[in-house]
């Protein structure tokens, strides 16, 4: 039985040292290694279209009644593959104007630090590579907002279809605020259901503070600064009636500059009406020039089924070394040390 413990609490103490080996390696080869490229995952939504359609008629239309249609497709694409074939034969190269329309299709779920921009620029690079002023870009993008920095950058990526005179529809099902709506802003239409929540344009902010448990406990912190507004309020020290002022009109300004955004955007807006904090269901937004059209973004891609390729476009990022392992919860340790090493390796005073 001795025996068993004791070999029991050198297992323990082998996968313990090979756990903390395994983080600590992972966390240098991560902050030191360079930044390999993702996969660009590229789907056909009609085709996958056709296939559920095919497999519903399949299984409720009766068997006579399907036969003759399918007899009946197989007769249109004959004549539809001979007609494309006396067109190669007339022109071996198809003009732009002749090229079928293609739609982009892109998604954006956000959340506070907009960690889904780092995506999303590459797909808009992708897309930018290949499309024609003739194709359109569809987002799907769902947010509530997040740290204003974060979304200005997502904005801005958005801002470079536009660049490249593509138009670019926004879809919203479920929520696009604030920072999401920020980004929505950016497009030539914006699309939203019924109860889609949008608009929040306004600026929030908020620091708790321990001082005074710690002056209870009599702990002193101190804070050395070079430059008056280096700290404004803190987590830990003292808050001065002056620090909060400048606090407030630090907000103040950044939401000056979102109201410009929106209003330079969407100029239909009246933005002191609507530039609140307060947001609107999908019918409410409409009728305060938010969007442009109610509907879902189910609804508008298969309105475009018949006369465009509509195709999907996703960047997946590579797997870390403790994902290809199995390991999630370690994938998760392996992020934070890699965070902490950088940190370590890459400090910047700010």
């Amino acid at each position: 039985m001795e025996f068993l413990i004791e070999y029991a609490s050198f297992l323990l103490k082998m996968v313990t040292v090979a756990l903390i080996v395994v983080l600590t390696f992972a966390g240098i080869f991560a902050s030191k290694s360079k930044e390999k490229a993702g996969d660009l995952k590229v789907t056909k939504l009609n085709e996958n279209y056709e296939t559920t359609k095919e497999l519903l008629e399949t299984e409720l239309i009766d068997k006579k009644q399907l036969k003759l249609q399918h007899k009946e497709k197989k007769k249109q694409d004959k004549l539809s593959a001979k007609a494309d074939k006396k067109a190669k034969k007339q022109n071996s190269q198809k003009t732009e104007d002749e090229c079928k329309k293609r739609l982009f299709v892109l998604d954006f779920d956000g959340d506070i630090q907009a960690s889904a921009t780092q995506a999303l620029r590459r797909e808009i690079t992708a897309v930018l590579s290949v499309a024609t002023q003739k194709d359109e870009v569809v987002v799907r993008l769902e947010s509530g907002g997040g740290v204003v920095h974060g979304y200005g950058l997502a904005a801005s990526q958005l801002q470079r279809i536009k660049d490249a005179n593509l138009p670019l529809t926004i879809c919203v099902d479920k929520v696009a605020a604030s920072g999401g709506y920020m980004m929505a802003c950016v497009a030539d239409k914006i699309i939203a259901a019924p109860f889609a929540i949008l608009g929040s344009i306004g600026v929030v902010a908020q620091i708790p503070n321990i001082h005074r448990l710690l002056d209870k406990s009599l702990v002193d912190v101190e804070l050395h600064t070079a430059g008056k507004y280096k700290r404004t309020l803190t987590m830990i020290g003292e808050n001065t009636d002056e620090g909060r002022e400048k606090f407030k009109q630090d907000l103040e300004d950044t939401h000056v500059l979102f109201k410009e955004f929106v209003s330079s955007a969407r100029p239909v807006i009246d933005i002191d009406a609507i530039a609140t904090g307060d947001v609107w269901y999908g019918s409410q937004a409409l009728k305060n020039n938010l969007i442009d059209q109610v509907s879902t973004s189910d609804a508008y891609l298969v309105s475009h089924f018949d006369s465009a390729d509509v195709v999907s476009i996703r960047y997946q990022a590579p797997k870390k070394l403790a994902e290809k392992l199995g390991f999630s919860v370690l994938s998760a340790l392996e992020e934070k040390t890699s965070k902490w090493v950088s940190k370590l390796s890459q400090y910047k005073g700010y």
